[in-house]
This record gives C-alpha cells, sequence and structure tokens, in this order.
C-alpha cells in the first residue's frame, strides 16, 4: 500500500501547489482536507471538506477519514490550520505538534505571554480592546509603537505609530479588517509593541522531537522602520558574524521549546540591535509567499520535499548549496489598478537574475499595506555571494516601471 500524508490547508494557500508537487515526486500519496468544497482545484474539491473554525468537528471527521485511508503523516500548510492539523496528530499518534503550541504560533498575544514567562526576549507589549480605546484608554507604553492584529499574516494590518494621534488613526484602519476574523477576540483586539530598532532576520528550521536544526538564516537588507512593514529582500546566506547567527538560532530554540512545539518547519522572525536578539514571530510552517523556492537540499530536494519526508519519518539527508540566492518580493507601490509592467526583459539580462515572476495581471486591483497582502511578483538570484545578489535584485528592480491606473469607487 502506498504512503498517504493527510495535508490540512485552506482553500486558497499558495503553499498547496507545491506541497502536491513534493509529494509526487516523493511517491506518496495525498488526501487534502480544506474548506474547498466548491473549489476548481480537483485535489480540493475531491478531497476531504472542514470547517478549520470547527475544531472538534474536524477532528472528528478526520479521525474518521484516518480509519478508511490510513495516514502515515501529517501537515497543516498555513497558521489557521496549524492548532487542527497538531489536534488530529495527537489523536492518531503521528508527529506533530500539540494543539496549544500550534495556537502559540498564530495567536500573537498568546505567544508574547508564553515568551514573557518563559524569559525569551520580545518587545514590551501590551493588548488593548476597541471599546477600551473608545472610552479613552491609551498604551501605558512609550512611542514608539508598533499596532498588530492578534492573528493576520504577512504583515497586514501592522502599522508603526509615533504618537497619540497617530495610535487613533492606526487603530480605525485596521479595525475593518478584522471582521471576517475567527472570534470576537481577535476582531476586537489589538496588539502594541514597543518599536525596536535593528536589523531583521528570517530563520527557516526543522524540528525533530523538540530538536531545532538550522535550514538557513535570511538577511533582510531593507531597513523595516514603518509605518508599514513590507517584506522586500531576502537573501542567505546572512552576512551577520557567526557568534551572532548562533545567538539567533538559540533563542529560537528558546521559543520553540517555550511554545512547546516538538516537529515540523519553523519560521522565526527576529530583530537584532547591538548583541541583542528579540523574538517577533514563531511560526510552525514554512516561509510564506514564493521564497521556499530559495531552499534546495541534498540532491535537489525542495523544501516541501523536506518537510513531507519528516512528517512521514523518513527525512531526507539536508546538504545546503554554497552558493548565495535571494528574492525580491516585488512591493505594490501605491493603490490603482495594474496596467502593465514594463522592463521586465531587461531586468531578466542583469547577470545573476535567475527567474522573474509577475504575479498579477493586467487589470486587477492593487491593494498595498497594511490592508494588502497581496506582492506583485518575485525576482530571484543566485551568485557567489550575498552582496552580488542583493546587487542584481537592485538592478533589476531598477529596470521594472509598474503602470497603474487610478481606481474610481462610486461611493
Amino acid at each position: 500500500m502506498a504512503a498517504r500524508l493527510l495535508l490540512i490547508t485552506p482553500r486558497n494557500s499558495y503553499r498547496i501547489a507545491p506541497y502536491l508537487r513534493a509529494a509526487k515526486q516523493l511517491g506518496i500519496e495525498v488526501l487534502v482536507a480544506s474548506d474547498g468544497e466548491h473549489s476548481l482545484i480537483g485535489a480540493l474539491s475531491e478531497g476531504l471538506h472542514i470547517n478549520a473554525n470547527d475544531l472538534d468537528g474536524s477532528v472528528a471527521l478526520l479521525q474518521q477519514a484516518a480509519g478508511q485511508h490510513g495516514f502515515q503523516g501529517i501537515i497543516g500548510t498555513d497558521d489557521s490550520v496549524s492548532e487542527l492539523s497538531g489536534a488530529i496528530a495527537e489523536r492518531l499518534n503521528l508527529a506533530g505538534n500539540p494543539p496549544q503550541a500550534a495556537r502559540y504560533s498564530h495567536r500573537k498575544d498568546l505567544a508574547r505571554r508564553c515568551l514573557q514567562q518563559a524569559k525569551v526576549a520580545i518587545p514590551d507589549f501590551q493588548t488593548l480592546t476597541f471599546e477600551q480605546i473608545a472610552a479613552g484608554q491609551r498604551p501605558h507604553l512609550a512611542y514608539p509603537l508598533v499596532l498588530k492584529p492578534l492573528s493576520l499574516s504577512a504583515s497586514r494590518g501592522v502599522i508603526r505609530v509615533d504618537d497619540e494621534a497617530q495610535f487613533q488613526r492606526a487603530a480605525e484602519r485596521i479595525r475593518p479588517l478584522l471582521t471576517e476574523q475567527n472570534n470576537d477576540e481577535e476582531r476586537n483586539t489589538l496588539l502594541l509593541e514597543q518599536f525596536l530598532p535593528g536589523q531583521e532576520v528570517a530563520l527557516e528550521g526543522m524540528l525533530d522531537h523538540g530538536q531545532l536544526q538550522l535550514l538557513t538564516l535570511f538577511d533582510k537588507p531593507e531597513p523595516l522602520n514603518g509605518p508599514f512593514f513590507e517584506e522586500s529582500y531576502y537573501i542567505t546566506p546572512s552576512r551577520l558574524p557567526a557568534t551572532l547567527q548562533a545567538k539567533i538560532l538559540a533563542v529560537t530554540a528558546d521559543a520553540c521549546r517555550a511554545y512547546g512545539l516538538r516537529h515540523g518547519p519553523i519560521h522565526a522572525e527576529l530583530r537584532v540591535n547591538a548583541d541583542q536578539v528579540w523574538i517577533l514571530e514563531v511560526a510552525a510552517r514554512t516561509i510564506g509567499g514564493q521564497c521556499g523556492r530559495l531552499l534546495t537540499f541534498g540532491s535537489g530536494h525542495t523544501l516541501e520535499e523536506l518537510v513531507i519526508a519528516q512528517a512521514m519519518g523518513k527525512p531526507l539527508a539536508l546538504k545546503k548549496s554554497p552558493e548565495a540566492v535571494g528574492v525580491l518580493m516585488i512591493p505594490i507601490p501605491k493603490a490603482g489598478l495594474l496596467r502593465r509592467v514594463e522592463g521586465v526583459m531587461a531586468a531578466e539580462k542583469v547577470p545573476y537574475i535567475t527567474s522573474l515572476e509577475i504575479s498579477l495581471y493586467s487589470g486587477y486591483e492593487l491593494v498595498p499595506l497594511p490592508e494588502g497582502s497581496s506582492y506583485l511578483g518575485f525576482i530571484f538570484a543566485k551568485a557567489p555571494t550575498p552582496e552580488l545578489v542583493e546587487a542584481a535584485l537592485r538592478e533589476a528592480h531598477d529596470c521594472l516601471k509598474i503602470v497603474i491606473a487610478p481606481l474610481w469607487k462610486i461611493g
């Protein structure tokens, strides 16, 4: 009987296709569980149909499916299904994370309290409800602050504020983004954090029985000082000193232990200033966007192949490429209707650029941060050094001219 993987995912996850390709490459059958009953994607419409907001009902359905199909591994693709995937893994005695640990990894307020209790370095924080703000309650932290929704990702709804007037405007701007959140607490509460200056990095790792193994550490050479925090350049290997990189790994491992995470991929965001390392986020999933394509291990294994193999109990050997790689997530410069992107061929001819993809089509409504959550596209580069990768990405980006028409809405 062929090995079978249960892949739990939201219907609109961009991680579905890479995981399905990886499973096919490894010869593993996949049953997809999602809320995509009416999806045009066959694997979703023909798979199991769950409601991730109904944890008990979904666990019961998946446990019944396990009796019929048999699963050797379980993967939750995104933050929104990590708690469910942990719960069913626990019920079936398969490798996974405890549900509470998974919940910490996508609820920022719970994560902050957990890390504070474990004495892991984090920004000073507090929470305020919109009702408290309307009643005149103000932050007890000193400005500048960063306002964050409790559970949105991709920097959506994240805004830096430097004074009370900005705080009021930012809170009003964030509130409409939360109307579709899962519960009242997520719809009505903001996390407030002390802004930390310094360089931001992203760590990709794999947990095996609670032991964290580094896959790679990305530098983010663009300063992320707000007011919004749009990701752009990711470059690896890191150019930080080896001692500081070791400290970043150690602090991330401390955070994983504090949450109780035990198994599978880890994506962590951290700030570094002087010799201090601060945890911003630790998520029990792979890196977002198309960035996972940068990571190839062993004999050409992709990140998704690595995650699947480990989930199935047959981990693959790790061996990083000696070359530097990087990606630019092409930012959306302003709101409007996308007409065209000029200069693509010139950008593709820049030395060390390996590919350039425009993800959005003419006529698409562009919504920048903090309301938006999409990128215009991605530019990938590979070179002998990180410096050459960064230079190539910047030169290619400079070649592009993004033509945007105004958007007229009838109120």
